[in-house]
């Protein structure tokens, strides 16, 4: 394509290349600082095989504590990981939606997803346990129970809020134990 500019006295025809450039000036090359590296891709994951039905019992509590936390690490946990948490610098690896099921079936459902989870040795799951917004009298209910439910299990190093993109106070970002060693319970 052609360009025509007309001048005070007469055109001149410029090509799309000399205009381009004209029109982006000088241009350096990035040195290495000013690149970013690209993300890691999650390792691979290990299926071990299936626990015994009998671990599956239901453990959990739904005695509601008089308020569930907004965030809860284990004893140990670095304050720098859960730090790492809530901005979230770990990958999500799994969902699983809650919001819209009765208070026993979301138990089940999670801690059939926690197990899950732990064999295949994700380190970091999203939970999206709603806001409450449709509940009887606005009570964000599973929320509550949720947050509960995961500072009881044994899986469950620390949670926090999801990032607004994620879910917001209508998610948890979870963190959970990873096995290290082959003969290690899960």
């Amino acid at each position: 394509m052609k360009i025509f500019i007309k001048n005070q006295e007469d055109a001149k025809i410029i090509d799309d290349g000399a205009l381009f450039r004209a029109t982006i000036g000088a241009v350096h090359p990035l040195t290495e600082y000013d690149r970013i590296p690209p993300c890691t891709a999650p390792r691979p994951t290990r299926v071990r095989s299936p626990a015994p039905q009998a671990t599956l019992t239901d453990t959990l509590s739904d005695f509601p504590f008089d308020n569930s936390p907004e965030f809860f690490s284990r004893n140990g946990l670095s304050q720098m990981t859960l730090r790492k948490l809530k901005r979230g610098s770990y990958p999500i690896q799994s969902k699983l939606d809650l919001h819209g099921y009765p208070s026993d079936a979301a138990r089940k459902l999670l801690q059939e997803f926690l197990h899950a989870a732990t064999q295949r040795q994700l380190r970091c799951v999203l939970v999206i346990h709603g806001k409450g917004m449709n509940s009887r009298g606005g009570e964000a209910v599973l929320r509550r129970l949720t947050r509960n439910w995961l500072t009881q299990h044994p899986q469950v190093l620390a949670f926090c809020a999801a990032s607004p993109q994620a879910g917001g106070d209508g998610a948890v970002v979870i963190l959970l134990k990873i096995s290290t060693g082959e003969n290690e319970p899960s």
